[in-house]
């Protein structure tokens, strides 16, 4: 052994049998594969899903605005409240977006002190290992229809985006690249200015980006079409007449008797009836039922020849004076069935499909991966998300707070942006390396545009430190701003978000019974049935939350009035009770009610 190895590795490998450190051999040579690899037996990942427990402690001191809390902000470790999310809110997240630490080795968050140093050899596999383990987690919060964004630099965008691509396989769309400053001539290797960062895109196959409102300045109808407004738009199929030879033909004007060649690159788009085989299915309609139903725009005003022989057809071709597309020529030596066009009118333009603007299957055009900066002009019918620099997000927060508060907060246009895009009224949007909170007002922002009712959750530590141990930048930097943009009615009036703030607690499994108190289990009961939260009232017996949906109870001990409580709650939707104590519910003889063990309901859903 090296004597600079880690004393973390020595010990791990010098505690080993002789016959582990063959199985750990083996198993390495077995995981070798095309991708990332990283050291993940030689740094000491995250075991605390198998040993302990997190539950979610309501702060009422800390909460904004009365119950119920359709919004949530977590302070804790994210690993600890990603495990509790998992177990309240699997399967209901539309959005994810993180903007994690970038791995620059410098210390601007309170994890460096745990996993990363600068002169660690290990530096990059120990801050991929802790991105995998939230990953991991975090892919199974995402809705059937869910996505995850995830920003990162230039410098790290590879590593993170092949952990990723492990961490949710098949998931992969692409990603967004976005402007953060305007260049810099300063210490640039290579004089290159890195300007630019970029937005990872993971998601089910369901997703769709809401994309960007179309422009229809190309639509009019200068012939009084009755089925509209349209606009002409290419015929041509990206193959040659040698792969598509059935595709390579002439097409006739029926009114003009004006023949038009086809490109011998780029053949039509739509088959001829009679080069169609039988049996064989077409994707659309020949050519002739397009000329047949007036679909196909010929060419008013064009150049149209008749070369009356061989030789005359050659010279032309010979000289390039033959009907072109760009600087195809149509016509040339070597093509098939050349003598055709001998005799026949030959038009120098290229007819063209009507598209109608009804015939358009979405209003919306997709969203480019380009994010334009802010500053530059804003274009008709642009299909991008517009930004500012890095610079803005630190503007708003100095707005709101008087003070720099929080280093490198991403720009507000930005998170909006991308937000929109992803979620639809009522979705669920989460942050969990929530920060300064430019996502909550993010969508904050889009509620009062629209009174869309998207909810989030934002999720941030304490970031204490041994140097300041009394910091808490979740309760004054995540939470303030939220609470500073509610309490501003003046420049924020139609901004309102009330929130439930949730602590995280661990326990050891052994005691799993002391962290699954009442309050702790009626909080994550309400999350797991899509309901805001309240707050379980101390020493009621019993609590119950009745919505559209779903009719909740939690029983702590089975008292003479819950009976008749749960008849005046309850309505026509399904009806879950939870108790600590099952069968004493069950004596009751509850007509259609289904009633669960709390514990066993919680540990299943925690640990599976």
């Amino acid at each position: 052994m090296a004597d600079d190895e880690p004393a973390a590795k020595k010990d791990s490998f010098d505690s080993l049998t002789r016959a582990q450190l063959i199985a750990l051999l083996r198993k390495q040579e077995h995981a070798k594969k095309l991708g990332l690899v990283w050291e993940r037996d030689a740094i000491a990942h995250d075991k605390a899903l198998n040993r302990s427990f997190a539950s979610a402690r309501l702060i009422p001191d800390q909460c904004e605005r009365p119950a119920p809390w359709e919004n949530l902000v977590i302070e804790g470790d994210n690993f600890d409240a990603l495990r509790w999310l998992r177990m309240a809110y699997r399967g209901m997240v539309k959005c994810i977006y993180i903007d994690p630490p970038y791995n620059t080795g410098n210390k601007d968050w309170v994890y460096n002190d745990d996993y990363v140093d600068k002169t660690d050899r290990y530096r990059h596999s120990t801050w991929l290992e802790f991105l995998y383990q939230r990953l991991l987690i975090a892919r199974d919060l995402m809705a059937e229809d869910g996505v995850m964004l995830i920003s990162i630099n230039d410098e790290n965008r590879a590593r993170l985006e092949l952990m990723a691509d492990e961490a949710l396989p098949g998931m992969k769309v692409g990603s967004l690249v976005w402007r953060t400053r305007n260049g810099s001539n300063a210490d640039q290797v290579a004089y290159l200015s890195p300007d630019h960062e970029h937005i990872l895109v993971y998601s089910s196959s369901s997703f769709q980006f809401a994309g960007t409102e179309k422009s229809y300045k190309g639509y009019d109808n200068p012939d009084s079409d009755p089925r509209g407004d349209w606009q002409p738009v290419s015929m041509k199929l990206g193959f040659s007449y040698i792969d598509r030879p059935n595709l390579y033909y002439p097409i006739k004007d029926p009114e003009t008797g004006i023949w038009y060649p086809c490109n011998p690159d780029e053949v039509w788009r739509y088959a001829r009836s009679d080069r169609v085989r039988v049996g064989q299915r077409l994707q659309t309609q020949p050519i002739e039922d397009w000329i047949a139903q007036d679909r196909i725009r010929f060419p008013a005003d064009q150049r149209v020849e008749q070369f009356t022989s061989e030789s005359q057809l050659m010279a032309a071709i010979d000289s390039g004076d033959v009907p072109k597309s760009g600087r195809t020529p149509l016509l040339r030596r070597g093509l098939p069935d050349l003598e055709f066009w001998i005799g026949k009118k030959i038009g120098y333009g290229t007819p063209r499909r009507k598209l109608f603007r009804s015939e358009l299957r979405r209003s919306t055009q997709p969203l480019s991966s380009w994010i334009a900066y802010t500053p530059d002009e804003q274009t008709e019918g642009s299909n991008r998300i517009h930004s500012g620099s890095a610079g803005a997000g630190s503007t708003v927060v100095k707005q709101l707070f008087g003070k720099k508060a929080f280093d490198h907060p991403k720009p507000l246009g930005l998170i909006r942006g991308v937000v929109q895009q992803a979620v639809q009224p009522g979705d669920l949007v989460l942050d969990f390396f929530a920060g300064s909170a430019t996502t909550a007002q993010a969508v904050m922002e889009l509620n009062a545009e629209d009174g869309g009712g998207r909810r989030f959750i934002m999720v941030s530590s304490t970031e204490a430190t041994k140097d300041e141990p009394d910091k808490n930048l979740c309760r004054d930097v995540t939470a303030e701003r939220i609470r500073r943009l509610n309490a501003n009615e003046d420049k924020y009036a139609d901004l309102s978000a009330g929130f439930a703030y949730l602590r995280m607690d661990t326990s050891d499994t052994l005691f799993i019974d002391d962290a699954i108190t009442p309050a702790a289990a009626w909080n994550t009961l309400e999350a797991m049935h899509d309901l805001p939260l309240t707050e379980w009232a101390d020493g009621e017996p019993h609590a119950l939350h009745a919505a559209e949906h779903v009719t909740l109870a939690l029983v702590d001990r089975v008292s003479d009035g819950f009976a008749a409580d749960l008849a005046k709650a309850r309505n026509t939707a399904p009806v879950f009770v939870y108790a600590f104590a099952p069968g004493q519910v069950e004596r009751l003889g509850l007509p259609d009610v289904e009633i669960r063990n709390i514990r066993e309901t919680l540990e299943k859903r925690f640990f599976q």
